[in-house]
């Protein structure tokens, strides 16, 4: 099953790089963007793929950072999420809109911010203010550290209504630091991603945080502060195979379009493994698995949206 997901995304990167090579500077954007079909398990229709990102450009302001490079992503995510893109993309306006009014900066981040939650603010209308509430008490734990790019998992957080959600997410931060994680964004962001887990306490999840990280290590992967998203997704499964994960990583590395971006690499590889773990458990039918859908959706994107900062400075002359 894995193995179909790896030849499916191969061949819709193959086909992005002939379309799209004028236009998009970094493969590993196409490499994200590819990704966003197969761990959705989503056809790939090239033509349908370009009418959305054309729809996204025309339907965009001047000066919009959706006319970069960066609305082939979301070109993506709306194909996958909708039957009508176009409807969708109107509903991602208006939320967005409403992001800003509430007082988040004008940015990529507070898009991604709004697709991770669309569809939540139609039954929550408090959503936009809570969530700037909660980014404000976030930033005033770790004033350095917090930035637009946390806006995602400010949005999401405040989605759970939890009491003392700003101490819970120091909990996490402080106890892996103790147990031997950097201080930094990577942990952070580990700590964010913890915290949406709601089924499982913080004792059992920063157990299974210590046995995955142990048993990658184990199988040779150097770790890496960069590597501690994945290892929180990871903990999400219960008995997560570490060796599955690291032959599909060994597989996407022996590949020539991809073998240069090994960091890349693994995130797709936990990717992989993960959504195709929602297909064949239990999981599928409870509400983390739609968390862990969030989440795998907010790492692409987030990651697509840093390396696009210098596009979003400079705009490509060809997308004029």
């Amino acid at each position: 099953m894995i193995q179909d997901q790896i030849d499916q995304y191969e061949f819709i990167y193959t086909t992005l790089k002939k379309r799209l090579r004028w236009q998009v500077s970094d493969q590993r954007a196409l490499m994200l963007t590819a990704s966003i079909y197969c761990t959705n398990d989503h056809a790939f229709d090239v033509e349908r793929f370009m009418e959305i990102s054309e729809m996204i450009k025309k339907e965009t302001g001047m000066f919009s950072h959706l006319k970069t490079q960066l609305r082939f992503s979301f070109a993506a995510l709306l194909d996958v999420k909708s039957e009508d893109p176009r409807l969708q993309f109107e509903r991602l306006q208006a939320l967005y809109d409403r992001l800003i009014e509430a007082g988040f900066k004008r940015g990529i981040f507070t898009h991604l911010a709004a697709l991770a939650v669309l569809g939540e603010e139609e039954t929550d209308s408090s959503l936009p203010e809570r969530a700037l509430a909660l980014y404000k008490r976030m930033a005033k734990e770790h004033l350095f550290l917090t930035g637009h790019s946390d806006y995602p998992f400010a949005v999401l957080l405040a989605t759970k209504e939890q009491e003392n959600i700003v101490s819970y997410i120091e909990s996490f931060y402080d106890q892996l630091n103790h147990e031997g994680f950097r201080k930094g964004n990577d942990l952070q962001t580990m700590s964010h991603i913890l915290s949406l887990q709601e089924e499982e306490g913080p004792e059992a999840l920063i157990s299974r945080v210590l046995g995955v990280y142990d048993a990658l290590r184990s199988e040779g992967i150097r770790m890496k502060p960069a590597y501690y998203p994945q290892v929180a997704l990871l903990s999400f499964v219960k008995d997560a195979d570490c060796g599955r994960v690291r032959s599909v990583w060994d597989n996407l590395n022996r590949i020539k379009a991809f073998r240069w971006h090994k960091d890349v690499n693994f995130m797709m590889a936990v990717n992989f493994y993960v959504s195709n773990h929602l297909e064949d458990s239990s999981l599928a039918t409870t509400s983390l698995s739609t968390t862990i859908e969030t989440l795998i959706q907010a790492q692409q994107t987030a990651m697509i949206a840093t390396m696009s900062a210098s596009a979003v400075a400079t705009s490509s002359s060809n997308d004029s």
